[in-house]
């Protein structure tokens, strides 16, 4: 089974994964990242930087790609496969990231790493 792992502090992330509960095949898992554990996991930062889907393999598969894997496992996938054609996919991504930056920035943009002042 695949696991997508969502910030469960995001209300839109929230909603999504409402959606995704009710559309997807039961062959995708969800697990907020406030609660995940596990040694071979990123850590929470990078969790919470970009979107994440382990696969059933252990790979990892981030943003964009991520993305259009979530949605494969409904029957909406075919149209999400559509971000990954070249060109399109360019610019899909570039949106994505500017996307995922603006969140985490909006929800933790002003969180002390830890070791600084």
């Amino acid at each position: 089974m695949d696991t997508l792992f969502y910030d469960g502090s995001c209300p839109l992330c929230r909603r999504e994964v409402a959606l995704l509960q009710r559309l997807a095949r039961p062959t995708l898992g969800f697990q907020n990242i406030h609660t995940a554990s596990g040694d071979n996991l990123p850590s929470t930062d990078a969790l919470l930087r970009s979107l994440h889907l382990q696969r059933d393999d252990g790979a990892m598969v981030t943003g964009l790609a991520a993305n259009v894997a979530m949605w494969q496992h409904t029957s909406f996938g075919i149209l999400w496969r559509i971000l990954m054609l070249p060109g399109i996919r360019w610019v899909a991504e570039r949106a994505y990231n500017v996307w995922a930056q603006r969140r985490y920035a909006r929800m933790y943009g002003c969180a002390v790493q830890q070791g600084q002042p």
